[in-house]
């Protein structure tokens, strides 16, 4: 029997040092990534993400006032003990879950100097290997298709990957902005990526997302780059390097993700996975549609 092959790409990176100061005061004394979906933290989705695309080392870039995540993926014996006493083994189950959901590593990204720095202080951790970056202000609602297929175009080509959104035109000011050749149906080859163009420059509509898949190469690049846009080290900065020197691809998407660092999309994330669950789903919806006639009555 053939066996099958084991995939290289084994480690991520998730940055989460940002302050969140889009959703203060909420985050003035707790970490916007720890902020709920439903009933899950935020950086909880983004962990099971990458375990669901076989990434089982991860990397967490922290800073400041950021123990509560350590805290949420560490065991909490006096709480497993009240709930093994009180019989309560489903939600037991579900905290033991959580402790067990991957390898996870921790290092402060003592100086916020943005995206490419946080991204560059993971390199003695990643060595030489090939590794994903996803952002935390982005969760995909995928059962890690999204990402499984980008570490699939890295194993076939060799290459980094990024996540292509198509956007209008008048949001592409808001993202990275690539600028790319059609390979197949739904990879494209990226020629040049440009950070934050005003929409009048944009050589294209499609926004790099918070999904990488790098070589070790990216961290060559970081070095070389200097502050961008707001006076910070953009991750963009890099890639735009990095393709000077091998290829990166792009794998476009469509459905999935909600920017949670966004004060409607969090709303939407919130509702809308809310509603796909049976436990919750109906009543909501019941809710929601008096809630809409009550409205329009």
């Amino acid at each position: 029997m053939q066996q099958a092959v084991q995939q290289s790409v084994k480690k991520a990176v998730i940055p989460a040092a940002g302050l969140g100061t889009r959703f203060l005061p909420a985050t003035k004394s707790q970490p916007k990534e720890m902020l709920p979906v439903v009933d899950k933290p935020s950086i909880q989705y983004v962990v099971e993400e990458a375990v669901a695309a076989g990434l089982t080392d991860i990397l967490v870039i922290t800073g400041r006032g950021k123990r509560a995540i350590e805290d949420h993926f560490d065991r909490n014996f006096e709480l497993e003990y009240s709930l093994e006493q009180s019989a309560k083994h489903d939600l037991l189950a579900e905290i033991r879950e959580i402790n067990e959901l991957a390898d996870i590593h921790y290092i402060r990204q003592r100086d916020p100097r943005g995206l490419g720095h946080a991204v560059s202080v993971a390199r003695a951790h990643v060595g030489t290997e090939p590794f994903a970056v996803i952002l935390g202000d982005d969760i995909m609602v995928d059962d890690g298709q999204l990402l499984r297929s980008m570490i699939e175009v890295h194993e076939r080509e060799g290459a980094s990957c990024l996540a292509l959104l198509e956007v209008a035109p008048s949001e592409i000011s808001a993202y990275g902005c690539a600028e790319a050749e059609v390979v197949a149906d739904g990879l494209r080859r990226v020629v040049d990526v440009v950070e934050k163009p005003r929409p009048e420059d944009a050589k294209s509509n499609l926004a790099v997302i918070g999904r990488y898949v790098f070589t070790p190469g990216i961290f060559d690049a970081l070095e070389r780059i200097t502050p961008g846009v707001g006076g910070e080290l953009q991750l963009t900065d890099a890639i735009e390097l990095l393709i000077q020197t091998e290829p990166v691809f792009g794998r476009v998407f469509t459905h999935g993700r909600y920017d949670i660092g966004q004060k409607l999309d969090f709303l939407r994330a919130n509702i809308e996975i809310a509603l796909g669950r049976p436990d919750l789903g109906p009543e909501l919806a019941a809710y929601l549609r008096a809630l809409v006639h009550d409205q329009l009555s």
